[in-house]
Protein backbone atom coordinates (compact mmCIF):
# COMPACT_ATOMS: atom_id res chain seq x y z
CA UNK A 1 0.00 0.00 0.00
CA UNK A 2 1.43 3.49 -1.18
CA UNK A 3 1.39 6.26 1.38
CA UNK A 4 1.42 10.30 0.55
CA UNK A 5 4.52 12.24 1.98
CA UNK A 6 3.45 15.05 3.64
CA UNK A 7 4.58 17.65 1.25
CA UNK A 8 4.96 20.26 3.85
CA UNK A 9 7.78 17.58 5.18
CA UNK A 10 9.49 17.07 2.07
CA UNK A 11 9.48 20.95 1.72
CA UNK A 12 11.63 21.29 4.52
CA UNK A 13 14.26 19.11 3.72
CA UNK A 14 13.92 20.67 0.06
CA UNK A 15 14.40 24.21 1.74
CA UNK A 16 17.51 22.19 3.81
CA UNK A 17 19.18 21.52 0.62
CA UNK A 18 18.00 24.50 -1.68
CA UNK A 19 17.30 27.82 0.16
CA UNK A 20 15.18 29.60 -1.90
CA UNK A 21 13.52 26.39 -4.21
CA UNK A 22 9.91 26.04 -2.74
CA UNK A 23 7.12 28.33 -3.50
CA UNK A 24 4.92 27.04 -1.06
CA UNK A 25 3.67 23.52 0.26
CA UNK A 26 0.11 22.27 1.20
CA UNK A 27 -2.14 19.16 1.51
CA UNK A 28 -1.76 18.86 -2.55
CA UNK A 29 1.56 19.10 -3.24
CA UNK A 30 5.39 21.45 -3.16
CA UNK A 31 5.29 24.33 -5.60
CA UNK A 32 9.03 24.62 -6.81
CA UNK A 33 10.43 27.24 -8.43
CA UNK A 34 10.61 26.82 -12.08
CA UNK A 35 14.81 27.32 -12.02
CA UNK A 36 15.29 24.33 -9.21
CA UNK A 37 12.97 22.37 -10.88
CA UNK A 38 15.91 20.16 -12.49
CA UNK A 39 18.42 20.61 -9.09
CA UNK A 40 15.37 19.15 -7.05
CA UNK A 41 13.73 16.44 -9.29
CA UNK A 42 17.18 15.04 -9.34
CA UNK A 43 17.54 15.29 -5.57
CA UNK A 44 14.50 13.51 -5.11
CA UNK A 45 14.75 10.59 -6.90
CA UNK A 46 18.52 9.89 -6.04
CA UNK A 47 18.42 11.03 -2.31
CA UNK A 48 17.91 7.20 -0.27
CA UNK A 49 15.13 8.15 2.20
CA UNK A 50 13.06 9.36 -0.51
CA UNK A 51 13.85 7.67 -3.78
CA UNK A 52 11.36 8.75 -5.53
CA UNK A 53 13.13 7.23 -8.46
CA UNK A 54 9.06 6.95 -10.39
CA UNK A 55 7.39 9.07 -12.33
CA UNK A 56 3.62 8.43 -13.04
CA UNK A 57 2.05 11.21 -14.85
CA UNK A 58 2.78 14.76 -15.99
CA UNK A 59 0.14 17.38 -16.70
CA UNK A 60 -0.29 20.54 -16.82
CA UNK A 61 -2.93 23.31 -15.53
CA UNK A 62 -4.55 26.74 -16.99
CA UNK A 63 -4.72 28.92 -14.47
CA UNK A 64 -5.40 31.60 -16.79
CA UNK A 65 -2.31 34.09 -15.10
CA UNK A 66 0.13 31.24 -15.53
CA UNK A 67 0.18 27.42 -16.60
CA UNK A 68 1.09 25.02 -13.55
CA UNK A 69 2.72 21.87 -14.47
CA UNK A 70 2.01 18.87 -12.21
CA UNK A 71 4.46 15.94 -11.57
CA UNK A 72 3.39 12.75 -9.77
CA UNK A 73 6.17 10.94 -8.30
CA UNK A 74 6.44 7.59 -6.72
CA UNK A 75 9.49 5.56 -4.87
CA UNK A 76 8.85 2.02 -5.33
CA UNK A 77 11.55 0.98 -2.82
CA UNK A 78 9.49 2.61 0.24
CA UNK A 79 6.23 2.53 -1.66
CA UNK A 80 5.22 6.66 -1.08
CA UNK A 81 4.63 8.88 -3.16
CA UNK A 82 4.91 12.99 -3.71
CA UNK A 83 3.23 15.74 -6.10
CA UNK A 84 5.38 18.26 -6.82
CA UNK A 85 4.15 21.78 -9.19
CA UNK A 86 6.18 24.36 -10.56
CA UNK A 87 4.70 27.24 -12.89
CA UNK A 88 5.22 28.83 -16.41
CA UNK A 89 4.47 32.68 -16.64
CA UNK A 90 2.79 33.99 -19.55
CA UNK A 91 0.84 32.84 -22.38
CA UNK A 92 3.04 33.20 -25.47
CA UNK A 93 5.80 30.49 -24.78
CA UNK A 94 5.02 29.29 -21.26
CA UNK A 95 8.62 27.37 -20.75
CA UNK A 96 9.85 24.77 -18.12
CA UNK A 97 12.67 22.75 -17.96
CA UNK A 98 12.32 19.08 -19.33
CA UNK A 99 12.74 16.45 -17.04
CA UNK A 100 13.27 13.53 -19.45
CA UNK A 101 16.93 13.34 -18.37
CA UNK A 102 15.94 12.32 -14.81
CA UNK A 103 12.78 10.41 -15.73
CA UNK A 104 12.64 9.06 -19.19
CA UNK A 105 8.69 8.32 -18.73
CA UNK A 106 8.28 11.88 -18.95
CA UNK A 107 9.23 12.19 -22.66
CA UNK A 108 5.91 11.21 -24.39
CA UNK A 109 3.73 12.81 -20.91
CA UNK A 110 5.44 16.07 -21.32
CA UNK A 111 5.11 15.83 -25.06
CA UNK A 112 1.50 15.93 -24.71
CA UNK A 113 1.43 19.14 -22.57
CA UNK A 114 3.12 21.00 -25.29
CA UNK A 115 0.79 19.42 -27.42
CA UNK A 116 -2.95 20.40 -25.67
CA UNK A 117 -1.53 23.31 -23.67
CA UNK A 118 1.30 25.03 -25.14
CA UNK A 119 3.72 24.84 -22.37
CA UNK A 120 7.74 24.48 -23.87
CA UNK A 121 9.89 21.93 -22.23
CA UNK A 122 13.34 23.42 -22.21
CA UNK A 123 16.04 20.81 -23.16
CA UNK A 124 13.39 18.19 -24.32
CA UNK A 125 15.00 15.89 -26.96
CA UNK A 126 11.95 15.60 -29.74
CA UNK A 127 9.64 18.40 -28.34
CA UNK A 128 6.38 18.07 -31.31
CA UNK A 129 2.81 17.17 -30.97
CA UNK A 130 1.73 13.69 -30.36
CA UNK A 131 -1.71 14.00 -30.57
CA UNK A 132 -2.49 16.68 -33.30
CA UNK A 133 -1.24 17.09 -36.89
CA UNK A 134 1.49 19.65 -37.09
CA UNK A 135 -0.76 22.23 -38.88
CA UNK A 136 -3.21 22.24 -36.20
CA UNK A 137 -3.09 25.76 -34.73
CA UNK A 138 -3.39 26.84 -31.39
CA UNK A 139 -3.90 24.31 -28.07
CA UNK A 140 -6.97 22.76 -27.53
CA UNK A 141 -6.81 22.30 -23.67
CA UNK A 142 -6.29 26.13 -23.12
CA UNK A 143 -8.80 28.56 -21.49
CA UNK A 144 -8.51 30.97 -24.28
CA UNK A 145 -8.75 28.64 -26.93
CA UNK A 146 -10.74 29.68 -29.66
CA UNK A 147 -12.84 26.19 -30.59
CA UNK A 148 -12.68 27.23 -34.42
CA UNK A 149 -13.43 24.68 -36.79
CA UNK A 150 -9.65 23.83 -37.59
CA UNK A 151 -10.22 20.18 -39.27
CA UNK A 152 -8.54 19.97 -42.35
CA UNK A 153 -9.96 19.97 -45.67
CA UNK A 154 -11.95 16.56 -46.70
CA UNK A 155 -11.90 15.47 -42.87
CA UNK A 156 -15.08 13.58 -41.91
CA UNK A 157 -16.84 15.44 -39.31
CA UNK A 158 -19.95 13.53 -39.04
CA UNK A 159 -20.43 10.11 -38.02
Amino acid sequence: MRTELRPEDVAKTIQSKFPGAVQAASGDGVVVKRDALLSVARFLKEDPSLALNYLSAVTGVDRTDYFEVVYHLASIQHSHGLVIKTQAPGREKPTVPSVTSIWRSADLQEREVYDLMGVHFEGHPNLRRILLWDEYEGHPLRKDFDQVDQWPPGFPTEG
